[in-house]
């Protein structure tokens, strides 16, 4: 598309940019972003914009392996999305919007046929249905998935169609700041990272689909110039609300590594997906023991995320780790065709470090995966500001204090469709922004980066946020207690002076964006932490030492919203009640019987 608009006035104070006018821009080219382009374009909304950092088709999305949940029943015919839903309910114990949750659940199983006849690779049983497998704490087998790249094989599906319907696309831009007046959205400001142009993008309505934050720790699977906490950074800035943030999922099984060897190293933290102990994958600590027996003796390795994060923290704790730093995941009595077949990337990519699963066990240690947190919307994904909406794991609400596995790539794919609906609905054309959101907001914005290019300063930016990763690592980990937190703010405090005075190269330098990337997780660590030391109690992913019961009262979202002088306090509001039809379910007491994996 090509841009519309003039160049700003090149005085000096306020540097030139270019004007682009669309009726809707989409900030993020993964799965959630490119499924709500092509509601728009099948509902014939035609202007519109899809911006990605990345080249196109190259987003987190792709990192997403295990498999994409909806209730099809191909092996258990008892499964229907009311179960799936109380199974999500139960895994977020009881944190959720009930409401978002089954708008997700009632949508997947027509969404994965939508996705079967896009041409998307799935796994086939030998009748050539859409297999599906086991994940931890779903009561049946409901995870699809195409091997152990579900998430490349979604996106490569999501884009061929994209393009298919000729969906204007963006590539390396990141946007800095969206424009609001804290009640209605004007569109968004940013740059070009290969030419350091500077860009107002006009537009009537703005989808923040630009993931999650779980890279604000230093061990985590996400690479790390993503899941930054752009999008929920963003939307607090321009008024919308956050919640949840406490609540980051640590994946039981990230690799560990010796930190020391050049060949393993860039591997520390990467996930070992959920889909190898839902194929049979054990867990023995350094003694041989299968530590799950104590811990979860009926569902064992397929028990929530949480409990099996913890469990495996214990056993490294108590000295019974890896001299590593890990467990032993071990998928061995599993023969190697088998593993060749269900887990070709995971087999590969260990093979090529020189282990043979077919053979021997793997290291693994929890790691960051995925904040359940972000930014509060409405039943159809639209925030506090009118116009301006989130989806993906940028918004919260679907998965309370912790994210059923496989739910991550179907909440994507159910909300691009919601969000997509209720915008083309809306939609007539571009905005307009006012004259004096251009005076107030984006000429001093881009003066402000305009400065921010070249700065001379102290600190390194890479540095601080590696040091701002260590203080969420230390305060904000599996086990939490408020001495640890308040010392986490003190210490992000520390970072944020330095923040001030920090050596950035020119727009197109990768410092510039990692200078920007700081400034968002600052927004998004303060809240993490605010809001762990908020909640006293323990309920899913959030475990404080020095309240470990989970308090009945606590069964409510904490949020955050901007405040115009001083930091932000946080605020409490009532969770919603579940449907009837899904209270039935919860009431029937569904349960994964994991010894039929044996």
């Amino acid at each position: 598309m090509e841009p519309v608009g003039a160049d700003g006035d090149g005085d000096g104070s306020t540097p030139d940019y270019r004007r682009v006018d669309v009726s809707v821009l989409i900030v993020g080219a993964g799965a959630a972003g490119a499924r709500t382009a092509i509601e728009l374009a099948d509902r014939g909304v035609e202007d519109v914009l899809v911006l990605g950092k990345r080249g196109h088709g190259d987003a987190h999305t792709t990192w997403a392996r295990g498999g994409i949940n909806g209730a099809l029943g191909t092996h258990d015919s008892e499964d229907e999305p009311a179960i799936h839903a109380a199974d999500t309910l139960e895994e977020g114990h009881f944190l959720n919007d009930p409401e978002m949750v089954e708008t997700v659940t009632e949508q997947m199983p027509a969404r994965l046929r939508e996705l079967d006849e896009w041409g998307m690779a799935f796994s086939r049983t030998d009748d050539g249905a859409i297999d599906q497998r086991y994940f931890g704490a779903q009561s049946f087998r409901r995870t699809a998935f195409a091997g152990d790249h579900t998430g490349e094989s979604l996106l490569d599906t999501l884009v061929g169609k994209a393009r298919e319907l000729e969906v204007p696309y963006r590539e390396n831009v990141m946007i800095t700041k969206l424009l609001s007046d804290g009640v209605e959205s004007y569109g968004a400001v940013g740059f070009d990272m290969d030419t350091g142009e500077f860009v107002l993008f006009n537009a009537g309505a703005v989808v923040l689909a630009a993931g999650g934050y779980a890279a604000v720790y230093n061990r985590h699977t996400s690479r790390d110039d993503e899941n930054n906490g752009d999008g929920p950074a963003l939307a607090y800035d321009a008024g919308g609300t956050l919640a949840d943030m406490e609540f980051v999922q640590f994946h039981p099984t990230g690799m560990a590594v010796d930190d020391g060897d050049p060949e393993w190293e860039p591997w520390s933290g990467r996930l070992v997906t959920e889909a190898v102990r839902g194929e049979g994958g054990r867990l023995y600590n350094a003694d041989g023991e299968r530590f799950m027996e104590r811990y979860s003796p009926d569902q064992m390795e397929l028990d929530a995320r949480d409990v099996v994060a913890r469990a495996i923290a214990k056993e490294i704790a108590e000295g019974r780790g890896t001299h590593n730093g890990g467990v032993h995941l071990d998928v061995s009595h599993r023969d190697a065709e088998f593993i060749a077949e269900r887990l070709p990337r995971m087999y590969e990519r260990f093979a090529e470090l020189g282990v043979d699963m077919a053979e021997e066990p793997v290291e693994v240690a929890p790691t960051a995966h995925y904040g359940m947190g972000g930014v509060r919307v409405d039943a159809h994904g639209e925030t506090d500001v009118e116009g301006l909406f989130a989806i993906g794991e940028t918004m919260a609400g679907v998965h309370g204090a912790n994210r059923l596995g496989g739910n991550s790539l179907a909440e994507t794919i159910a909300y691009g469709v919601v969000a997509g609906e209720r915008i083309a609905a809306r939609i007539d054309g571009p905005g307009v922004v006012p004259d004096a959101i251009v005076e107030d907001v984006v000429e001093p914005h881009l003066a402000e980066l305009a400065a921010t290019a070249g700065r001379r300063g102290t600190h390194d930016v890479e540095s601080l946020i590696a040091e701002l990763r260590e203080v969420m690592w230390d305060h904000a980990g599996i086990l939490r207690d408020a001495a640890s937190l308040e010392e986490g703010l003190d210490r992000l405090d520390t970072v944020r002076e330095k923040a001030d005075d920090v050596r950035v190269g020119d727009v197109t330098d990768r410092s510039f964006e990692f200078a920007i990337d700081l400034g968002f997780m600052l927004t998004v660590a303060e809240t993490v932490l605010r809001g762990g030391l908020e909640r006293t109690e323990s309920r899913g992913a959030h475990y404080r030492t020095d309240h470990p019961e989970t308090d009945g009262g606590w069964r409510r979202n904490i949020c955050f919203e901007r405040a115009d002088i001083g930091r932000t306090e946080p605020h409490t509001v009532p969770v919603g009640r579940p449907s009837d039809a899904v209270q039935a379910a919860l009431d029937a007491g569904y349960e994964l019987d994991y010894h039929q994996l044996e």
